[in-house]
């Protein structure tokens, strides 16, 4: 059973979420909230797998728990460490947010007026693991902000890459599977599942979405030359 935390401010969207979600009986939502305060409270009490974040939010919005949870992750103690899942839920004019929602460890998004099959399987494809970018917005999002917020140290993330490393980023960063990598460069899909692997260590990121992000930053893909990722 995945266990599913819902963080919505209008309690007719969480109504409908929660309806589609438990439909087909292996996703249960155990909690929801309609706030970001409510929703770090419910995250400890919980621990779900994976949680629905709005991110325009009162009290906290959802770019403030999912710094909170960023913190959480890396504190030493671990008495405070989270590893649910986030997906954010959004609509075409939150570009801006959503971006800064990739950048702080969000597993992807979808769009509010998705479907229903497409809400259950984002939320599967979260729990196994898997990244997640609704295809419908992913470029426009990414090459959007690569063009106007390069970070300061872009180049340096790179600095104990090896140029093989830099080839697999760049084409994670332009949508392609592991098998299509494996083709483009002549490997296997498992080594190029390893070189993925590899760089996800080395960049310090926690999936694939990541990796897109790193690439275009860096430079690696260029706006226009990208693609949805793939989990």
């Amino acid at each position: 059973m995945i266990r599913v935390l819902l963080a919505d401010d209008q309690p007719l969207v969480r109504a409908g979420v929660r309806a589609l979600l438990e439909r087909d009986g292996d996703i249960e939502v155990v909690s929801e909230a309609s706030d970001g305060r409510a929703a770090l409270v419910e995250l400890d009490r919980f621990r779900p797998d994976v949680l629905l974040l709005d991110l325009q939010m009162p009290a906290v919005d959802g770019l403030g728990v999912l710094r909170e949870l960023e913190r959480r992750r890396v504190d030493t103690s671990g008495r405070r460490h989270v590893d649910t899942r986030v997906v954010v839920l959004t609509t075409f004019g939150e570009d801006d947010n959503v971006f800064g929602a990739l950048r702080l460890g969000a597993a992807g998004f979808l769009l509010k007026d998705a479907g229903p099959r497409e809400l259950r399987e984002a939320v599967r494809t979260v729990a196994a693991g898997d990244a997640l970018l609704s295809p419908g917005v992913t470029r426009r999002v990414v090459e959007r902000l690569a063009r106007v917020e390069p970070p300061p140290n872009a180049d340096e993330r790179l600095a104990g890459v090896t140029g093989r490393e830099r080839e697999v980023l760049g084409l994670v960063g332009r949508g392609m599977s592991n098998q299509e990598i494996g083709t483009e460069l002549h490997l296997s899909p498992a080594t190029a599942r390893t070189h993925v692997g590899r760089l996800l260590a080395k960049l310090g990121v926690r999936d694939r979405v990541g990796l897109v992000v790193v690439a275009y930053e860096s430079g690696l893909v260029r706006p226009g030359e990208g693609g949805p990722a793939r989990g």
